[in-house]
């Protein structure tokens, strides 16, 4: 399945249409993104390493405190390094949503990846001149200030969704992880192999960080000089032509005719699912489960590097490059997962689905004592991916097109905050139970995942969300036929009569030609 089997077009991809794809930005800054996240700990652990080192010549102590230091230094940076990143967009990330909703589409996009590549040059001079590991708070800060990754994140989402139509947005947003995905497995992959040093112990993870900055260049590039604002498909009203109504035995009719102009309808079209008057309690069930549930998957992603690193595991840098890309693969089976469920469920359902799924597969993570024990774990979260996406989408159905970057970027911004939050907890918990029981914050994950199905549950049970997306789905096949019969319409001479009963469907009979007495 390709892209244009997603994006709502008529007749072959024309290139403006080519242009209006987020999936080159979306893959170079996931492959930036993954060579960085993998140069970051292994440059961490390195430094921390020779520190350690240096303090053991000095005094000698049993493997085991030494390995315990450089964790809780390693724990205590992420701490301090994710409260950066988590605080620093809050002064900037709302305030580009809304000069994007205001004068421009890309405005959130192109800043926040001016900053991403600031970070990723930040890690490449640390690495180049050995500066100290506080060089990367101040990197990271700049990232921060420019939007950072919820101004990027929200950005993308906007586009993705103003150039879907509302029954295939749940798809197309899950596509873009899909690539999100697929870059990011192939920047894990190599990132092991990368970080190998270039000559004896100097240079190492030049090559790692080198590519990262370039994949970062390459994204900022691609948005500003090519990328382009898709037009927006979410209401079909505005391609209907203005129409005369006319009684008729088996319903009402509806004449279409080719001679007049395009004007908006304003007679029998359906309105849009929520769009006049938002749904704003099940908005605020879809927004409490996904924070609950942001909080099970941060924590989980937050301590898995450290938990890797430490006995039982005790990857080298070539396993926790794999490991990262096994993560990624969830981002494959998170879209085959939605291509079929779609079909057959709806958005609360599938999103109940991937809890379960996230939450069973954390509980079997905190049991882990070998590495096919953790690669089993990760398997059974193949649909971890398909909560948050599905939420967004069902949000950007029960809200107007012209609130998307603000919306999203409060969303996002909330996730963002959960993770801040979620980091430092889950840091503080990982070093005051990695000697007792060091699973104790995947078990705790595995609990928050199967509570965020509560407020989710509420929302699916509630008959006024399966009537409107029962009116929704159904809003968008006669929309879909009226669009297929102006376009048979305009492509002959004379008018047609469409039919809007019920019983019958979308009916189109010939218009007979109108004889006027002289």
């Amino acid at each position: 399945m390709g892209p244009e089997t997603i994006y709502p077009c008529r007749g072959p991809l024309s290139r403006l249409q080519v242009r209006t794809w987020i999936e080159p930005v979306v893959a170079s800054t996931q492959v930036a993104g993954s060579l960085y996240d993998a140069g970051l700990l292994l440059v961490v652990k390195a430094s921390f390493g020779a520190g350690a080192s240096s303090n053991h010549s000095a005094s000698p102590s049993p493997r085991g405190t030494q390995e315990d230091q450089q964790q809780k230094a390693i724990s205590n940076f992420y701490i301090i390094y994710s409260l950066v990143t988590g605080l620093t967009p809050l002064l900037s990330a709302y305030g580009l949503g809304w000069l994007s909703d205001r004068y421009h589409r890309k405005i959130s996009i192109c800043v926040a990846l001016l900053g991403i590549l600031l970070c990723r040059l930040g890690l490449l001079f640390k690495v180049l001149w050995d500066w100290p590991v506080e060089v990367l708070y101040g990197a990271a800060a700049l990232s921060g200030l420019c939007g950072g990754f919820s101004a990027y994140w929200s950005g993308v989402i906007a586009l993705g969704s103003l150039g879907s139509s509302e029954g295939h947005r749940s798809l197309r947003l899950i596509f873009i992880d899909l690539i999100m995905g697929l870059a990011g497995f192939c920047g894990s992959m190599v990132s092991g192999h990368l970080f190998q040093p270039v000559s004896g112990q100097s240079g190492k993870g030049l090559v790692l960080t080198a590519c990262s900055v370039s994949c970062a260049a390459f994204a900022l590039l691609y948005s500003l000089l090519v990328l382009k604002v898709p037009e927006s498909v979410a209401k079909p009203s505005k391609a209907l032509p203005e129409v005369d109504t006319v009684s008729g035995t088996v319903g009402t009719y509806r004449t279409l005719d080719p001679d007049q102009p395009d004007k908006q309808s304003v007679v029998g079209h359906p309105r849009s699912l929520g769009k006049g008057k938002p749904q704003k309690s099940i908005i605020a069930l879809l927004f409490v489960g996904a924070v609950i549930y942001d909080l099970a998957v941060v924590g989980t992603v937050d301590v898995m590097p450290l938990f890797v690193l430490r006995e039982p595991l005790s990857w080298n840098q070539v396993q926790v490059g794999y490991g990262m890309a096994a993560g990624y693969i969830i981002f494959i089976t998170s879209f085959l997962g939605v291509l079929v469920f779609s079909r057959c469920f709806q958005d609360t359902t599938m999103i109940m689905i991937g809890m379960v799924s996230f939450g069973t597969g954390a509980l079997l993570l905190a049991f882990v004592k070998e590495t096919y024990m953790f690669y089993i774990a990760r398997a059974v979260m193949l649909f971890a991916l398909i909560p948050v996406t599905t939420i967004r989408s069902a949000m950007s159905k029960l809200i107007k097109d012209s609130s998307y970057g603000k919306v999203f970027v409060i969303l996002q911004l909330s996730l963002t905050l959960t993770f801040v939050v979620t980091s430092a907890m889950y840091n503080e918990i990982y070093q005051l139970t990695m000697e007792k029981f060091v699973g104790t914050c995947f078990a705790l994950s595995s609990f928050l995942s199967f509570l965020a199905i509560v407020p989710i549950g509420i929302a699916l049970s509630r008959p006024s969300l399966n009537k409107d997306f029962r009116d929704h789905a159904e809003q968008q096949h006669i929309a879909a036929q009226q669009k297929a019969a102006l376009q048979h319409a305009h492509a002959h001479s004379s008018g047609y009569f469409i039919t809007q009963d019920s019983a019958f469907g979308n009916l189109i009979l010939p218009v007979l030609p109108r004889l006027d007495p002289e």
